[in-house]
């Protein structure tokens, strides 16, 4: 009979070791759940960021064409054509 007790204290133990450990991990997981949400919010953040200083450098180069800097002329000849088309189309769209 003090075997079968013995069993049962044993996995008792076991059971209660399992259980903190269940604990441990779920708290882990919490955790890393957080961080992983943090480390989202941090990559967005850094991709609008990137955004905004490409849109930055394209302003800065059309600025630089316009003060006459041969570089990036044609880009900025590209982009004011652009920019009328989309004018003369917007203007045919009112005028229908």
């Amino acid at each position: 009979m003090s075997n079968l007790s013995d069993i049962v204290d044993s996995l008792e133990n076991k059971i209660g070791k399992l259980l903190e450990n269940q604990k441990k991990i779920k708290q882990t997981c919490s955790d890393l759940e957080l961080e992983l949400s943090r480390q989202k919010q941090a990559h967005s953040e850094t991709e609008a960021e990137l955004h905004h200083r490409k849109e930055e450098i394209e302003t800065l180069k059309i600025a630089s064409a316009m003060l006459g800097s041969d570089q990036f002329k044609r880009e900025t000849k590209l982009k004011i054509n652009s920019l009328i088309r989309e004018i003369d189309a917007c203007i045919a769209h009112l005028s229908e």
